[in-house]
């Protein structure tokens, strides 16, 4: 009803211009003076990497080539002119849109692949062979290299939705991991109000300190080549092999489940109030809600069990929806926590 109102001031009055007070600013000069000062080019030139950058037909277009390119470190992109309709793909960086980058990785000899979404704030990574590195993983392994290789200070910030491994390995040497609701402005604001070194959500939207409190894709793939380069390998799987050994795999899965009741936004507050004892075999201890901007519970995550399980529950309020995230320490775990969470929305 409030979008009607608004929509209801649309041509109301006539349209006004003036161009006397508009002016062209050079903002891709400074970002790349910022991008030089961040980023060690020198050691990615050393190391040989060779990078496959898909832009999406998107905002990205050639930047990150063209800056690679510029300290003569290979790499090449696809989709590089950007398109209004992103050249007929969601321009979102998830697994099930990025075929053609997968296609050119299993042709080539790259050292990992890299897609920046329609507005490049965003990114997506595969591995060199094609398999796709979950933005959950990619977020254990940016937080490790940003505080236990570049030595940043200060807090993680982690939408709800993010692997509570976070917790797991980074809180216990005093470092505080923040949770916040889903949404990279809420991240934005603890950004601004805290120390903060590294920002993220599960949909690849990350956030860096030194740099602006949002999202930056050409940054996050930047700093993913500096973490290979640094480890001194050549090809991501090796490094994420590696790696797996100190962290393990992570497990997690979301699914959306149409609920058409018109008691949607009520369900989250009830279940808060008479909580189960145990989900999916697992003893509850703990819950942490999520408010709307009107006050609601629209957001609910379940802590399950020890070790990293949890489920988190969202109801759209603009969708007859309800979102279910969840985290477990296996595949079957989580699908049972999941098929779990469905059984509160009959």
């Amino acid at each position: 009803h409030e979008t009607i109102k608004v929509e209801s001031f649309l041509k109301s009055n006539p349209i006004k211009s003036n161009e006397e007070n508009i002016f062209q600013t050079d903002f891709l000069s400074i970002y790349f003076n910022q991008l030089e000062r961040l980023i060690d080019f020198d050691l990615l030139r050393r190391k040989n990497l060779n990078l496959l950058i898909d832009s999406m037909g998107g905002a990205g277009q050639q930047i990150l080539e063209n800056i690679l390119s510029k300290h003569q470190i290979s790499c090449k992109t696809i989709y590089k002119i950007a398109k209004p309709d992103f050249s007929g793909r969601q321009a979102e960086p998830i697994e099930i849109n990025l075929a053609p980058l997968k296609e050119r990785l299993q042709k080539g000899n790259f050292s990992f692949g890299i897609a920046t979404d329609g507005d490049a704030d965003r990114c997506g990574v595969m591995l060199e062979d094609g398999n796709w590195l979950s933005a959950q993983e990619t977020i254990l392994l940016l937080s490790d290299y940003l505080i236990n290789v570049k030595k940043v200070s200060g807090a993680l910030v982690k939408t709800s939705s993010v692997t509570d491994k976070l917790k797991a390995f980074f809180t216990a040497s005093g470092r505080e991991v923040f949770d916040v609701q889903v949404g990279f402005k809420y991240i934005c604001e603890k950004m601004i109000s805290a120390d903060v070194a590294f920002g993220a959500e599960e949909s690849g939207g990350f956030g860096y300190k030194n740099h602006i409190p949002e999202r930056d894709g050409i940054l996050s793939g930047l700093i993913i080549a500096e973490m290979l380069a640094h480890s001194g390998k050549q090809k991501l799987s090796d490094y994420l092999t590696e790696k797996r050994k100190q962290f393990g795999k992570v497990f997690y899965n979301r699914i959306d489940k149409h609920y058409n009741n018109e008691d949607r936004v009520d369900k989250l507050p009830e279940l808060f109030s008479h909580a189960p004892k145990s989900i999916a075999g697992f003893k509850l201890l703990g819950m942490q809600e999520y408010f709307s901007s009107r006050g609601i519970i629209n957001g609910l995550k379940l802590i399950l069990g020890e070790r990293n399980r949890w489920l988190l529950i969202r109801a759209s309020e603009t969708e007859p929806l309800i979102r279910l995230y969840a985290e477990g320490e296996s595949d079957e775990e989580v699908q049972n926590i999941l098929e779990a969470g469905k059984l509160f929305f009959p």
